[in-house]
Formats: C-alpha cells, structure tokens, sequence
C-alpha cells in the first residue's frame, strides 16, 4: 500500500512539471510572434524642377603675363631692389646699370647738336629757315649789292659813260656772287642734315642712359630675380621674371563632341586639388578656331580673377562649364542617398514599408543631388536613412 502512494506522488509531481514546462513554452512563442514596433524616419518628396547643368573638362591654370625682363644695355649692376615675391607696379625699377658711359655719350651728343645749331643761328624750339642761316643772309647781302651794281653799270653803258669791259666785269660779278648764294644755302642744308643726325644721335643716348634703369613692363609679381649687384650684364641677357596672376587664365580641353557646347562669354566654375571644396569663378574668353590634331581637342580659354593671389600659375584645374537648361532634373537631398561601394541607393516609402532602389546620380544642386534614374517624380524617400533601413522595412513618416 505504501509503494503505490509513492507511485501515484511521484506521477502527479511529473504531470506537474510538465504543465508547468507546457505553459512556459506557449508564453515565449507568443513573445516570439510579436510584431516590432515600426521605425520612424523623417522623409522627403522627389521634385522636378530645371536645373543649371554643368560640362567638366581640366586644364591649366597659366599667369594672365610673364615676361623675362632683359637688360638693354651692359655694364655692371649697381642696383637691384627687388626681391622673389615682391609685388611691382608697372614701370618698378627692378635693377640698375651703371650709367657713367652712356651718360657720356649723351653730352658728347648734345654737344655736337649745339655746335651745329650756333653754326646755323637756330635757337631751342626754332624752325629751321635757309634764308635766316648767317652764311646764306652774307650771300644774299653779296649778292643784291652786285645786282645793283650792275643794274647802275649798264645804265652807265647806255649812255657811253663806262667800258664795255667794266661792264663785263660787273656782270660776271652778279654771276659769282649768285653762286656763292646758291653754295651757301647748299651749305645751310646739309648743316640742318647733320644736325637732324646729331638730334638722332642724342635721342638714341638718350634712350642708353634710359635703357640703364630696367623697368616691370606691367604690374605683377616677381617670380624670379637673376641678378644681383656687381653682375656684369650683357645686352638681352635675364634679369628678372615678372608675373601678373591677376587674373589667371585657365586653358581647357574641350573634347571633340563636345565643342558646339561651348561659347565665349560662357559662366565656368574653376576647382583645385589646393583647396578642396572651393569653387572660383571664371569666364570663357578664348575658343581656338581648330581642334589640336594630336588629341583631336579643342582648346578653350577662362578667365578667373584672382585678387588674393591664392590660384598659382602650374595648377591643375577642374572647370565645370555651364550649359543651357534642356529638361526638368529629379532632385532629392544629398542626404537621401547612400553610396556604398561605389553603388547608390535610396529608400522609397511606399504603403509604410521600405523599397531599396539603385539610383544613378547627376549634378549637385546645392544641399541636393541629380537622380538621373531609379526614382520618379513625387515619390517619398527616407531624408536620412544612415544605414537603418533595409528593403522591405515597416517604417511611418512623422
């Protein structure tokens, strides 16, 4: 009687546990069935609207100016006040030669002119006039007295008062002292040639002493200075590079199917490796009229102002040209895509559950970005999904 009380204990202690392990079970299957709470995301509406399109090329950034100054004439630099960097104006004494020769060349020139002038009775700024030279007024003077003379002489034969002999004489008086008239404005002449050539000769030692002082052509940068004080310069050799870099050109290649996209007065935007995420602007100017056969190219110059001197001249350069408006772009904010890999996504909400799409991506539009495929106007995205969707997710808006 014992053994089957302890039986029929230890049955009821099993049946027991094993309800006890039923309900356990059927409270985590129903946990295990409940339904996550849906995510909340902030969303955003595709829009269509026109857009200003961009065509990117590269190129080089080149100095609007350099010329490599050169000495006009030689001797030995007493002077060279300038320095790599420094900023000149146009016509900035970048180095001098010593002037001692040249500026002896000049009075020697000077002198001559003056010599000449007081030969010819000219006085500064006076017009030059045969009849006024002393030598030819002393012919002519010569010259009206034996014409009276012989005026007097000849009434004098008429009336049988003198010789025929004297009268001879007096006429061939006349004939000597018109020579001598006509020899002494020849004379007059060529003294006012060789005066013309002596003035010459004192503008060109003129332009000697004046070829010492070596002169910024245009107001620019220094790039590089060649010489210093105690060189000896020849004629044409280097002294210094001056640079203007404001503005800069920006020479482009434009590739073959793109040159009827491309007009001068054209708006561009200039990037640089050197400052990453800034934008300068700049304007097309140039457009080659032929294509470089070697790269079937076209080359295309912009102008960009550089009042800060921060674009240098050797920079690549990245222009982004703006082209005329065509057709609406679908736009969504830049936040609203995720690239992984290489691959853009964006996250539709549709029905509160989320449908992954693969975007393709155009132009920048400011806190927005181009979708040239993947969406359609008016659909709703997710405005940041950062990583947290997955297709197929229940989501609501807020």
């Amino acid at each position: 009687m014992r053994v089957h009380s302890g039986l029929l204990f230890s049955g009821l202690i099993v049946a027991a546990l094993a309800v006890s392990t039923a309900g356990c079970g059927s409270d985590s299957t129903v946990k295990a069935e409940a339904k996550p709470e849906p995510l909340v995301v902030d969303h955003a509406n595709v829009e269509s609207r026109t857009i200003d399109r961009f065509m990117r090329v590269t190129g080089s950034l080149v100095a609007d100016e350099q010329a490599e100054v050169s000495a006009e004439a030689a001797g030995r630099v007493i002077a060279a006040p300038v320095e790599r960097g420094s900023h000149v104006a146009q016509g900035a004494v970048l180095a001098r030669i010593s002037p001692t020769e040249t500026s002896a060349q000049l009075l020697e020139a000077e002198a001559n002119a003056a010599q000449i002038e007081a030969r010819l009775g000219l006085s500064a700024g006076q017009a030059f006039d045969p009849k006024r030279v002393p030598d030819v007024m002393n012919a002519k003077a010569s010259l009206d007295l034996a014409v009276a003379e012989f005026a007097r002489i000849k009434s004098l034969l008429d009336q049988k008062v003198v010789s025929q002999s004297e009268y001879d004489q007096r006429r061939a008086q006349v004939d000597v002292a018109q020579q001598q008239f006509q020899m002494a404005q020849n004379a007059a002449e060529q003294s006012y040639r060789s005066l013309q050539a002596a003035r010459a000769r004192i503008e060109l030692a003129r332009k000697a002493v004046s070829d010492t002082t070596i002169r910024a052509p245009f107001a620019g940068l220094v790039a590089e200075r060649q010489v210093s004080v105690g060189d000896y310069v020849t004629r044409g050799a280097h002294v210094a590079t001056v640079v203007r870099v404001d503005p800069m050109r920006v020479e482009l290649t434009v590739p073959e199917q793109a040159i009827s996209l491309i007009k001068n007065g054209q708006a561009v935007q200039i990037t640089v490796d050197a400052y990453p995420g800034e934008t300068f602007p700049a304007k097309v100017r140039y457009v080659s009229p032929s294509l470089r056969t070697d790269q079937r190219a076209l080359t295309v110059e912009a102008v960009a102002p550089n009042p800060d001197g921060r674009l240098k001249p050797g920079l690549f350069a990245t222009a982004a040209i703006q082209q005329p408006a065509v057709t609406p772009a679908l736009l969504v904010p830049a936040t609203a895509v995720e690239t992984i890999a290489g691959t853009s996504r964006a996250y539709v909400l549709k029905d509160n559950k989320v449908e992954e799409r693969i975007v393709t991506l155009g132009e920048p539009v400011g806190q927005q970005v181009e979708i040239t495929s993947g969406l359609t106007n008016g659909e709703k995205v997710a405005a940041a999904p950062k990583g947290h969707l997955t297709d197929g997710m229940a989501v609501r808006t807020r």
